[in-house]
């Protein structure tokens, strides 16, 4: 039997998988130096501020904590002025707070599993999480020389952060999260993707590469078809999240052999207070069945090895052990 890093590399590999990779399975990830994360880490009711000064707010009700853009809020009020109001977070280089991270990563059996960086939230969220959706997709038709300029600030932190990463835990594998989609579409065309973004992903994928990352995984759950050939060209092995608005299958035969997909089991769907065992399993045989054993992972589009709602993740992988056996 392989190993669950063998199973996923002759999956993405188009080898001789022996078993459907089952979902966030092959990546270890060392939570312990997300950093710039855990000021997010909220609670119904809570808000705190993370390291770039963007308030996160978790309302009851809500299942998640979301950005503040209010005026008294809001971190950039004039993107023409943005140096005035944009200070990169602090990242700790002492022993003592790295400690935890790199006890983690050595724990790891690098034969069994990838150890695992994470680095969230990406440049494009990063310019709405300070601005406002719509004024920082507004700012990219109205002050491009601005946004290519925050589009390179916030490039160069996710670089320096990286270094730490590879000094400090040395990993294999990236968890890379940044949403480039709603559910139907891109939020942004693949012009305005190429002259804003691809350069910034191109720098920041190529570094991890050169630094001994053997798969780079890029969170972005929604549609993103169209974005496809970009995900190529920056260094992306698996997309993580791909929504079945993205016609999946599709992707995998045109696709497959230069990036794997890793999703189409939508978590709106599937992973709701109402769910029930006859939907997941009927969900997974689909998702398994129409895109077969190479170059797809079967996964719920979450962003991370969980569900909101109990039971909803380790369900799928219940599911998707008895499709293993089905199909190979």
């Amino acid at each position: 039997m392989l190993t669950k890093r063998q199973n996923l590399m002759e999956t993405i590999k188009g080898g001789n998988p022996d078993r459907f990779v089952k979902q966030y399975e092959f990546m270890n990830m060392i939570f312990e130096a997300a950093f710039p994360l855990q000021a997010l880490m909220l609670q119904p009711g809570q808000e705190n501020q993370d390291g770039w000064g963007v308030t996160w707010r978790f309302v009851e009700g809500q299942v998640a904590g979301f950005p503040v853009h209010d005026q008294e809020h809001i971190v950039i009020k004039d993107i023409t002025k943005w140096k005035d109001y944009v200070k990169k977070p602090v990242i700790p280089t002492d022993d003592e707070s790295w400690a935890p991270a790199i006890a983690h990563a050595e724990s790891i059996d690098r034969n069994e599993e990838f150890v695992t960086a994470m680095m969230a939230p990406g440049v494009f969220e990063m310019t709405h999480h300070m601005m406002g959706m719509e004024n920082a997709l507004m700012a990219l038709y109205e002050e491009p020389e601005a946004m290519h300029e925050l589009v390179d600030y916030i490039t160069g932190f996710e670089l320096e952060f990286a270094q730490l990463l590879v000094d400090r835990i040395k990993p294999d594998c990236l968890f890379h999260h940044d949403d480039w989609g709603s559910q139907i579409s891109s939020l942004v065309s693949p012009e305005i993707f190429d002259e804003f973004f691809l350069p910034a992903y191109k720098k920041i994928y190529g570094f991890w590469k050169d630094n001994g990352v053997e798969v780079i995984v890029h969170h972005s759950d929604s549609f993103a078809a169209n974005l496809v050939p970009e995900m190529i060209e920056m260094g992306v092995d698996i997309w993580q999240g791909c929504m079945t608005t993205n016609n999946v299958p599709e992707l995998v035969e045109k696709y497959g052999g230069q990036i794997s997909f890793m999703g189409d089991l939508d978590s709106g769907t599937l992973d709701f207070p109402g769910w029930t065992p006859e939907l997941i399993s009927e969900h997974v045989e689909r998702a398994c069945k129409n895109n077969g054993k190479h170059y797809f992972i079967p996964c719920l589009t979450m962003g991370g090895p969980e569900s909101l709602f109990p039971g909803a993740y380790a369900k799928v992988s219940e599911e998707i052990d008895k499709m293993s056996k089905e199909i190979f």
